[in-house]
């Protein structure tokens, strides 16, 4: 058997025992070691305990639990409610300003967590109902809600770009500040097609009655310093990282003691908050260190058989595919594959392909690693099996439906192609950040 069908034979049993329920970490790391031991004998064993070691050298892998922890502090503390409180008194006069104010807390709670789930979580829980009993359309809410929760894979501290990093060994922190300019610009778009909107249809989103206006300015300001909080503890973590007066490790360690600390000065840290915060940073850690060790142990198999050059050759010299052609398939297949996959799978199934192929076509591999991210959001909300879409529905009211949950995504997702393109054409917009910061 030729390397090139050992290496699909690979790839089309851990696709099978992942649609069999498997957990992603197991079918990967199954496959990539029995494929090691059937290929090299004895000696192929060593490949997992390379990656086993390779992973545990891996000093960046720290600032994973110390963001996850931050942000669990900060939702479970219910900090992060202050800030839709701000929102929701400072922008709730304004036609589309309380979905404006949602899409504003998503920026932050993803600036605190680095996870997806946790702003979906939150703004479903905290925006949602307030959105709908205010008279919003039902479907403007929702779309809102979701799109906005996508941006915590890419406004750092993006917990993915920690495993892309790992698996297309390129710095955490130059990913992390490429991701800063584009979400910030996709988050703009979400606003400027939210007031747009509203102001076209104003039944969509209408300003908060007078009666609910009528707040002390006393009242507004306390809620604004609350509020505020959150991007005071993130000012606090990334401001000396940027400045290079810490690493990003002691960066994310300022980051957990900040929350922390904003916890116990405000008086939450209960004894269940602790525990809460502790026990989720532990399983969400574990879990994501499963998937690296996984992946890597599977990439390298996949570079032992040759399967990159393979396929390189299949699409320049057979197929005779320019490179912008052979990105733009691979964005596609992302989209495919992310209707029944989470984004970590997507990135440890096909990584061991693509980064490097990425690599050998000469393009970036930080700014790859925003494309991907990028892509990634759309492949979560595009129908009919977005894994946001069924997140959504089982946090949602009973009145809202799944027909009402793909109809309300299907413009943001437009929203979120037309960001993709505009960074794929000026590469700088992610680019331009980490260079000045590490030029200097």
């Amino acid at each position: 058997m030729s390397y090139e069908m050992i290496a699909i034979v690979m790839f089309s049993t851990m696709m099978l025992m992942l649609f069999t329920g498997q957990r992603v970490f197991g079918a990967i790391g199954f496959v990539g070691v029995a494929a090691a031991l059937l290929l090299w004998g004895n000696g192929g064993g060593a490949i997992g305990f390379s990656a086993a070691m390779k992973l545990m050298k891996w000093y960046p892998l720290l600032t994973l639990p110390m963001f996850i922890f931050m942000g669990y502090v900060l939702s479970e503390s219910k900090i992060a409610d202050d800030l839709y409180k701000m929102f929701h008194v400072w922008m709730g006069p304004v036609k589309g300003g309380l979905a404006v104010g949602t899409i504003l807390l998503m920026v932050l709670i993803s600036a605190m967590n680095g996870l997806s789930v946790a702003g979906m979580a939150i703004g479903a829980t905290i925006a949602l109902p307030e959105l709908l009993k205010r008279g919003y359309d039902k479907r403007m809410v929702t779309g809102v809600i979701q799109a906005g929760s996508s941006l915590g894979i890419l406004v750092p501290p993006s917990v993915v770009l920690v495993l892309y990093a790992m698996i297309a060994r390129q710095p955490v922190g130059q990913l992390w500040l490429a991701g800063v300019f584009p979400g910030l610009m996709m988050a703009a778009m979400f606003i400027l097609y939210i007031i747009v909107r509203s102001w076209m249809n104003p039944k969509l989103a209408p300003a908060l009655p007078p009666e609910d206006r009528d707040i002390p300015m006393r009242e507004k300001l306390r809620l604004l310093s609350a509020g505020l909080l959150p991007l005071g503890i993130f000012a606090v973590m990334m401001v000396p990282f940027v400045n290079g007066w810490t690493s990003l490790v002691e960066s994310s360690a300022i980051g957990a003691i900040a929350a922390f600390l904003a916890a116990v000065l405000k008086r939450r840290m209960t004894r269940e908050v602790f525990e809460n915060s502790v026990r989720n940073t532990l399983g969400i850690s574990a879990m994501f260190m499963w998937i690296i060790l996984a992946a890597l142990g599977f990439g390298a198999v996949f570079d032992g058989l040759g399967a990159v050059r393979a396929i390189e050759n299949l699409f320049t010299e057979q197929l005779g595919l320019d490179p912008w052609m052979i990105l733009i398939l691979m964005q596609l297949s992302f989209i495919v594959m992310g209707t029944f996959l989470d984004d970590t799978a997507m990135l440890v199934i096909v990584a061991p392909l693509y980064v490097p192929l990425v690599g050998h076509l000469g393009f970036d591999l930080v700014w790859y690693g925003v494309l991907y991210t990028i892509t990634t959001q759309i492949a979560y909300m595009t129908p009919p099996f977005g894994y946001n879409l069924f997140l959504m529905r089982a946090m949602a009211p009973p009145e809202i439906t799944l027909k009402d949950i793909y109809a309300s995504i299907l413009p943001f997702v437009a929203v979120m192609i037309a960001a993709l393109a505009i960074v794929m054409i000026f590469p700088e917009i992610a680019l331009w950040l980490p260079n000045y910061v590490y030029g200097k």
